[in-house]
Order: C-alpha cells, then sequence, then structure tokens
C-alpha cells in the first residue's frame, strides 16, 4: 500500500514537472526570424541617424571694398560678426541597400553609407554683430551683415568637418547600430563604413 502511495506520488510530481516545463515553453518568445529585406526595412526605419551635434564659435571679419572705374578706392564697408553655429552629423539610412547586409541565423555584416552633414545653422540667440564700419565714399550696406552670415556659417561647417565631425558620426552610428542588432537577436555584428571611414 505504502509503495503505491509513493508511485502515485512519484507520477503526480512527474506530470507536474513536464506540465511546468511545457508551460514555461510557451512563455517563452517565438524565435525571430529574420530575412536581409526585413533587416533593412527595420533599420531603415530609423530614417536618418543623426549621431553627433558641434557647436562652433567663430569670429568672422568680412570686408567689401569697392572702386570707381576699378582704380579709386571708394572705402571699404566692414563687418566683424561672432557667428555661434549649431552643426549636426549622421547617416542616412534611407540609403541602405538589400546588397549593403549579408545575414544569417547568428551573424548579421551592414555596409553603411558614410556620414554626412545634415543640419547647419547659426543660433541667432548668441550670434551678433562686433564691429561695423561703413567706408568713407560708400552708403550703409543692408546686404552686408546677411553676407557675412552666410560666410560665418561655411566657416563654421567647414571648422565641424576639419574637427572630425563626419568620422565621430560614422563611429557613433556603428556603434548604435551595433547594439540595436543586438536587441534582434543577432549574436555577432560587423558594421562597417562605406570606403573604410
Amino acid at each position: 500500500m505504502a509503495l503505491t502511495l509513493v508511485g502515485i506520488a512519484l507520477a503526480i510530481g512527474l506530470a507536474m514537472a513536464l506540465s511546468l516545463a511545457w508551460w514555461i515553453s510557451k512563455q517563452r518568445p517565438a524565435p525571430n526570424i529574420l530575412n536581409t529585406a526585413s533587416v533593412v526595412q527595420q533599420i531603415q526605419s530609423l530614417s536618418e541617424l543623426v549621431t553627433v551635434k558641434y557647436v562652433i564659435e567663430k569670429v568672422v571679419s568680412y570686408d567689401d571694398p569697392k572702386y570707381f572705374a576699378d582704380l579709386i578706392p571708394l572705402g571699404e564697408n566692414k563687418l566683424i560678426l561672432l557667428g555661434h553655429g549649431v552643426v549636426k552629423a549622421g547617416v542616412d539610412l534611407s540609403r541602405l541597400k538589400k546588397e549593403d547586409v549579408q545575414a544569417t541565423d547568428k551573424r548579421i555584416a551592414i555596409e553603411l553609407p558614410s556620414a554626412t552633414v545634415t543640419d547647419a545653422y547659426l543660433d541667432e540667440k548668441h550670434t551678433q554683430v562686433l564691429d561695423r564700419q561703413t567706408g568713407l565714399l560708400r552708403t550703409f550696406d543692408k546686404n552686408l551683415e546677411r553676407t557675412a552670415r552666410q560666410y560665418a556659417l561655411a566657416e563654421i561647417q567647414r571648422a565641424a568637418r576639419q574637427s572630425g565631425i563626419e568620422h565621430e558620426a560614422n563611429e557613433r552610428a556603428r556603434t548604435q547600430l551595433t547594439a540595436f542588432l543586438k536587441t534582434l537577436g543577432f549574436a555577432e555584428v560587423e558594421v562597417r563604413t562605406r570606403g573604410g571611414k
């Protein structure tokens, strides 16, 4: 009798263990089966991955000399401007193509488009004219400040590129995309940039 009770208890315990194992297996999410096209689509849904923002201040001097008959100087209008600029760079993921992605069950390799400057503008609250001079035989030029601002913005963009904003954007895009792809279930992720930049 005692042996029968032990057998029944063992059978009940085994049945409970199997039921628990079945229930746990059902709680796990189904494996995420991804093909190359769906990976490309998910990455492109991130759109433009803006990864780096530089804030640069630059003092620029803009001169506009004029001559009468190309010989007699009429003086120069001059403006000194403190330009406070914001430059952003990132990777345009909409340019990613299917052939840029090689994916297997556990491994993915991607070649990203190179980062570019995506936006650049002067912060009007912090940009100011430091000095303005009008030549002796000249009239006030209302367009001089607008031209000086365009020149300042071009100089700020050049300074950002020289400081490596695009290289830094490439590095950050690789890091962010690697983390994103690991959340999709890839164990090995290789993210390169076109041209090796």
